[in-house]
């Protein structure tokens, strides 16, 4: 009988002490949990507050790379006159592949859309100079193959050069 009331004594106290720490759980779990956020919060805004420069930079290097790339720019900065089509041709893929690896770290910096944007007007311009070297002749000269590609580029109802910069314009605002 001894055995019982003491297993009994130990069951209530048990029971008690149980009570006690869910109920102490309860009452601090508010103030502990408020306290993880505030934490969180000031990491997230300590965080920003280092990145958002960083961001800021990549957004304006990727526009940089978009007017970099732009056949219209980069023909005048390459002196097409001074080459054969050929040539023109391999300095500007040349160029184009330079400015790409020069700024492929900063995918890290901007959405999964603003750099789906750099890379696709990266293989556009490609594609288009591509395309305009195979329609001249083996004579052609670099001055053929810019007209060529300007030509083109003027045909077109919308430049993608300036809708990329508007999208990566449009990702930008969404930071603020």
């Amino acid at each position: 009988m001894n055995l019982y009331i003491y297993l009994l004594d130990i069951l209530k106290f048990t029971v008690s002490g149980v009570a006690v720490v869910w109920i102490a759980f309860y009452l601090f779990k508010p103030y502990l949990d408020k306290s993880e956020k505030l934490q969180i919060l000031e990491l997230k805004k300590l965080i920003s507050g280092q990145t958002l420069p960083l961001r800021l930079q990549a957004y304006e290097r990727l526009v940089l790379f978009i007017e970099r790339v732009n056949p219209a720019n980069m023909l005048v900065r390459l002196n097409a006159t001074a080459y054969s089509a050929h040539d023109l041709y391999s300095l500007v893929v040349e160029e184009v592949r330079n400015e790409y690896q020069h700024n492929i770290t900063q995918q890290i910096y901007v959405n999964g859309r603003s750099w789906a944007v750099v890379k696709h007007i990266k293989d556009d311009t490609l594609n288009i100079i591509n395309n305009a070297v195979k329609s001249l002749p083996e004579s052609a000269t670099g001055l053929d193959l810019s007209k060529t590609v300007l030509a083109y580029m003027s045909r077109l109802e919308d430049n993608p050069y300036d809708i990329a910069t508007n999208m990566l314009r449009k990702d930008l605002e969404e930071l603020f």
